[in-house]
């Protein structure tokens, strides 16, 4: 007689499918904002005449906003439920949308950030919610596949996001078809200012409108809410725990280094075709091309999950995401920009992963708090793409006013995302180490 089977732990219960499915389109809604903000730092750079270095204060901005909120976020959320969380996110996300109408209006590149600074401050209530609240949406043991296939969703935000910033935005920019557009006589420079402004601002206002919407639905949902059976733990015991968490503390520095990664390969990819004489609107298909691998690479990493251990499909995309670098460093041409977007395949699965890693073996309480820190961690995206700036404009304004080690400065830039898949690979060799050596999991050995 055959001892009977044991049934297979579900991914998502169907008792939360339709919850779930309401989580996984905010993570389409912050993939939309990635997106449509990274060519902005082109479009402002023409517009308003700015250097490579002063144009990155839109990321800085940007991600800026996750640092400065995520722990406030988790803080409240520990108060209150996920969806108040999640209301919260999308009310700040919409606000600072619309503020890019005023921004327009007045022209003023310092009021066009606070918009997105505010926005940033919804994202980063949003991120702090639903990563967790995937994760504890159904058994431990598949937490980490949960959120993978939650982050699936996040790359066709992304890919609708840069459509809209491509059609809408790029095309549409009277600067961007002009040489020398500083050269021009001041009231030139200031109707086609004008006209430009008002085609950037345009997708954040209609997105705003859009997400009021959203709000109401989730407003009228019931969404179940995850409670911690062991109760609610103080705040500064929670911190402790997780300042001695080894897992936890390397994971948020790799996370520091994914997401400076992630953003430098994204933002940097006009400049990088600009040195080699594309135009933006082209040097667009090209980014929608990392977006599309960027999606392929989340449900290659998700399905991989099944079988190999986190730590070391770490490990691989690391390696690959290196030799891609290296590619768009040695090699100046089409063939460098082909290996810059291949790098967007190999990051894609590490969000989720290194998430997964970090809050694996914390309570649901800690995992607020320690979400908190994972979200914080974004703030890679605003200080990595600002150094890579600082490397670009060595030269001058332009991308590539000499060269260094023997190559354009726009190209010796990548070396600081290629050191940043050198840790990541370095974090999951010590994971994949220390879960087959059964080691304690505390920050010193």
């Amino acid at each position: 007689m055959n001892p009977t089977k044991p049934k297979a732990i579900p991914v998502v219960s169907k008792e939360v499918l339709i919850p779930f499915i309401l989580l996984t389109s905010l993570f389409a809604l912050w993939g939309f904002a990635n997106a449509v903000t990274d060519p902005m730092v082109q479009a402002f750079k023409k517009v308003l005449e700015l250097s490579n270095s002063e144009a990155a204060w839109v990321q800085m901005a940007f991600y800026g906003g996750y640092f400065c909120m995520a722990l406030p976020a988790a803080i409240f959320m520990r108060r209150y439920s996920y969806k108040v969380g999640i209301l919260i996110g999308l009310g700040l996300y919409a606000t600072g949308a619309i503020l890019f109408y005023p921004a327009a209006v007045t022209q003023q590149f310092w009021f066009f950030c606070l918009g997105l600074y505010i926005l940033t401050f919804g994202l980063a209530f949003l991120e702090t919610a639903a990563n967790p609240y995937a994760l504890a949406m159904g058994a431990k043991e598949t937490a980490t596949q949960r959120l993978n296939l939650a982050q699936a969703f996040n790359p066709l935000g992304l890919i609708v996001g840069l459509f809209v910033a491509q059609q809408f935005v790029l095309k549409k920019l009277q600067s961007d078809d002009i040489t020398d557009f500083s050269a021009m006589d001041e009231s030139a420079k200031m109707m086609i200012r004008t006209s430009d402004l008002l085609v950037i601002r345009d997708p954040y206002v209609i997105l705003g409108l859009v997400l009021i919407g959203i709000f109401m639905v989730f407003l009228l949902s019931k969404m179940p809410q995850a409670r911690d059976r062991d109760g609610m733990p103080g705040i500064k015991n929670t911190l402790l725990v997780l300042k001695n968490n080894r897992k936890y503390v390397l994971g948020v520095i790799s996370q520091i280094c994914h997401v400076g990664c992630l953003i430098m390969c994204w933002t940097y990819i006009y400049q990088y075709a600009e040195a080699i004489g594309m135009d933006s609107v082209t040097a667009g298909y090209y980014q929608m091309g990392a977006f599309v691998l960027f999606t392929l690479g989340r449900a290659v990493g998700t399905y991989l999950l099944r079988y190999i251990h986190s730590g070391k499909l770490l490990q691989i995309f690391a390696v690959f995401g290196m030799i891609s670098l290296l590619g768009a460093i040695l090699i100046h041409g089409s063939l460098g920009l082909y290996c810059l977007v291949a790098v967007s395949f190999w990051m894609s699965p590490m969000f989720p992963t290194i998430y997964g890693i970090a809050l694996g073996d914390l309570t649901e309480e800690q995992s607020k708090v320690g979400s908190a820190g994972l979200i914080m961690s974004i703030v890679g995206g605003a200080l990595l793409p600002k150094l890579q700036a600082v490397f670009i404009d060595i030269g001058g304004t332009a991308v590539d006013d000499t060269r260094i080690l023997g190559v354009p400065e726009i190209n010796f830039s990548f070396l600081l995302p290629l050191l940043c898949f050198l840790y990541i690979f370095w974090y999951g060799m010590d994971v994949l180490f220390r879960d087959k050596q059964g080691s304690a999991n505390s920050v010193f050995p």
